[in-house]
């Protein structure tokens, strides 16, 4: 027997009971037994055991190799501008004129606080002044009070903004022409400011860190396969980008460098897919490319070595932005000149 028909059974014999409840009228009662009979029904046509079918994964054997990319660390060393950036003509103008209009508002010069009358210097002073016919010295030949002092301005591009007029107009007021003991004429040697230009900029050493200091400097290197671009190497196991950093530059540019890694965080990356992947023998790791993230630095003394350096290195030069773009590939200057500043 089974239990779908013993169950439909138990449920017929419940109903055939005499009901105690007589508030149940006869059509309810032949509603139970429909609901009932269809409910025995149903119970009989499920079966005692519902077969679960089992599926087993076939086995396979991996024989391709595991795929990746090697992670390096890269790093952007800089030297910062030493010197204030170059005037724009408009700007060189600009600020002459401002000098002149000074000039005009300020009060009269009194000469007789500075300079005491009938002296070497009150002497010198009025030579000075009859010649510029302005107190101030380094705003050209310009009368102030004069019928042409409205004409406070200057074309564009005119000699008399540029720095270096400025600079000569100066040295030639600080030097004093007239002996306080003899009064007999001489002039006293001033010694001039340091140009803007160096030595290096002249003979185009872009090896040397005293060039182009009005410029960010960047350290790049040639490779061993001749390619240039920024120090960079392979992470160690369990090693940070920041202590990897530190480490390739010892290796790279060797220890006579003093240099300060800004911040835990890379600037920038650079993808590198290689044309057919690379297999290493001992992980069986199949390399498709490189991933470099680079790390920014700044070089505060000292100068780059690559004398013993374990990157097999060959070459090392500073350069500017707009130098960098001519020595490296077209595909990694787009990875990197958003990294770079213009000046």
């Amino acid at each position: 027997m089974t239990r779908g028909y013993s169950r439909s059974r138990r449920l017929i014999s419940q109903l055939n009971r005499p009901s105690t409840d007589n508030t149940i009228c006869n059509s309810c009662l032949l509603a139970l037994h429909r609901r009932y009979a269809t409910a025995s029904a149903v119970a009989a046509s499920i079966p005692d055991s519902i077969p679960i079918a089992q599926h087993t994964p076939p086995v396979t054997t991996a024989t391709a190799p595991h795929q990746s990319y090697q992670i390096q660390a890269g790093i952007v060393v800089s030297r910062p501008p030493l010197l204030t950036r170059d005037l724009h003509p408009f700007e060189k103008a600009y600020y002459f004129y401002q000098r002149r209009l000074n000039e005009r508002l300020a009060l009269p010069f009194t000469r007789y606080f500075y300079y005491q009358k009938d002296t070497p210097a009150d002497t010198d002073w009025k030579k000075k002044i009859k010649a510029r016919l302005t107190p101030a010295r380094d705003i050209g030949i310009y009368n102030a009070y004069g019928k042409e002092g409205w004409a406070d301005e200057l074309l564009v591009g005119a000699k008399e903004s540029e720095p270096s007029e400025q600079v000569e107009a100066l040295l030639k007021d600080a030097q004093v022409e007239t002996d306080e003991d003899s009064g007999s004429a001489k002039k006293d040697k001033v010694e001039k400011p340091m140009p803007r230009t160096t030595e290096a900029d002249r003979d185009g050493d872009t090896r040397s860190l005293n060039r182009a200091l009005s410029r960010t400097l960047y350290l790049v290197v040639q490779g061993a396969n001749g390619g240039w671009g920024f120090p960079c190497g392979e992470l160690a196991k369990k090693e940070t980008l920041h202590t990897a950093a530190e480490r390739l530059l010892v290796q790279s540019a060797g220890i006579n460098m003093n240099t300060w890694i800004v911040g835990n965080h890379p600037v920038g990356h650079y993808n590198l897919k290689y044309a057919q992947p690379r297999l290493e023998q001992e992980t069986k790791i199949e390399q498709l490319g490189a991933k470099t993230f680079f790390m920014k630095a700044r070089i505060m003394a000292g100068q780059a070595n690559l004398k013993d350096n374990k990157l097999g290195l060959q070459d090392f030069k500073w350069l500017a932005k707009d130098e960098l773009e001519k020595e490296v590939q077209p595909q990694y200057w787009k990875h990197i000149k958003n990294m770079l500043v213009d000046r």
